[in-house]
């Protein structure tokens, strides 16, 4: 099966990954059914699809993540800036420094909020102070959250609101600079203003980092990502151009889900 490249029109950007003939298993279970796609430097890509169709296991890919779960087993390739991010000699947690991740749930780590940010850094090996209040300041200044916080940062992490501390969490993962940021639904247990200003802040990091989220949420597609990426039980079904996936979608099952006929 050939990747589901996009058309000449949209190849003005860089290819960022490349993942190939993606079969993904939990035990004996598959997953994933031969995945190939190509995702766009400093664009943001959005994967879309039902319950269990395979978005947020393939997402999972593009950093290991899966590795952790006992039993599981990937075949294919999935390559950034050229290299194979599953070659044995690539370090599962020096790739995650590459590419971070935001969950689904605000998960602060239980500390001041300087800590939360410093970690990181810290376990890569910077220990100057004035190093790491120059990561602190920059990380929460890209996330929106600097001048909440400012003067409150040995205040515990637990103590913010739920989208406060969903950006101390994309705060955390910037702090490392990573080259890729992948969100898993970073919204979907937030309130309507507090999503707006996430989406508002994936807007502003995508001209640094190259940005993947799966949503739910039709409508956040839309208006966040520049590309978008159908999954129906385990399968790509379609990618291209979010505008083209919306308003003229090229397989039934594209149509049929964003218009809400199921899913």
């Amino acid at each position: 099966m050939m990747a589901l490249l996009m058309n000449p029109s949209e190849t003005a950007t860089r290819e960022k990954i490349v993942a190939k003939n993606i079969n993904f298993f939990y035990s004996e279970k598959q997953a994933l059914f031969n995945v190939s796609i190509t995702i766009p430097e400093n664009r943001v890509t959005a994967f879309i699809g039902p319950s269990g169709c395979g978005k947020s296991t393939f997402l999972r890919c593009l950093n290991r993540m899966n590795d952790l779960i006992e039993g599981t087993r990937l075949e294919g390739s999935i390559t950034t800036d050229g290299y194979d991010i599953y070659d044995k000699n690539v370090d599962p947690v020096a790739l995650r420094k590459e590419i971070g991740m935001v969950f689904q749930k605000p998960n602060p780590f239980p500390m001041s909020i300087y800590d939360n940010i410093a970690y990181g850094p810290r376990l890569h090996g910077v220990r100057d102070r004035a190093t790491l209040d120059e990561i602190v300041e920059r990380s929460l200044q890209q996330s929106a959250l600097w001048n909440e916080v400012k003067d409150d940062l040995k205040k515990s992490a637990l103590a913010l609101s739920g989208g406060q501390q969903q950006r101390l969490c994309i705060a955390r993962t910037l702090a490392v600079d990573p080259k890729i940021i992948l969100m898993d639904e970073p919204c979907s247990a937030l309130d309507p203003i507090a999503t707006s200003r996430i989406e508002d802040l994936i807007f502003e990091l995508k001209d640094k980092y190259t940005i993947v989220i799966v949503t739910h949420n039709m409508q956040q597609a839309q208006r966040a990502s520049d590309f978008t990426a159908f999954f129906m039980l385990g399968e790509l079904k379609e990618f291209g151009a979010t505008q083209d996936i919306f308003l003229y979608p090229k397989k039934k099952e594209t149509e049929d889900y964003i218009s809400g006929r199921f899913g």
